[in-house]
């Protein structure tokens, strides 16, 4: 029997996870700086211990409605690395850590959103709802650009 331990997420009130070794910081989003001509998945830069950090908004990648203005004070950001580049994932609040077994885990669902298909390695169902594992990979293909030219 394999486990594997999960941070566990909220994005649009869907409960997500990522590996926790996937993860490097979990933080608060502050004085964020707007990327002119960006995507709208690029919620913009912003200092994170002397690290310039581009922050994308899950939300706006998953298709999902933006996040009031009063709220933007209340999200969060998971630290991840991609392409050798730090990014921030913005969502709207964490969980807790999950040990779950492997052999748990279950395909997508067949009518599960095509754009959440593409960013999902697979389900867990679990006792309060659906866990989508986040392929943090698959989050960034065509975000702002990061794969366009690897594409070309």
């Amino acid at each position: 029997m394999t486990t594997r331990e999960y941070v566990t997420f909220r994005i649009g009130g869907q409960l997500f996870g990522l590996s926790v070794t996937e993860i490097h910081d979990v933080f608060r989003p502050s004085r964020m700086t707007p990327v002119p001509l960006s995507g709208s998945e690029i919620a913009g830069v912003l200092n994170l211990r002397g690290r310039i950090v581009t922050a994308i908004d899950a939300r706006s990648r998953l298709g999902l409605p933006l996040r009031k203005k009063s709220d933007q004070e209340q999200c969060l950001a998971i630290g991840v690395e991609h392409g050798g580049e730090s990014f921030g994932l913005v969502i709207d609040e964490i969980g807790d850590v999950v040990q779950l077994d492997d052999s748990q885990m279950e395909q997508n669902p067949v009518n599960l959103d095509a754009t959440w298909s593409g960013v999902s390695r697979g389900v867990y169902r679990l006792a309060d709802g659906l866990l989508v594992i986040m392929d943090i990979d698959q989050m960034f293909v065509g975000v702002g650009g990061t794969d366009s030219a690897a594409a070309a």
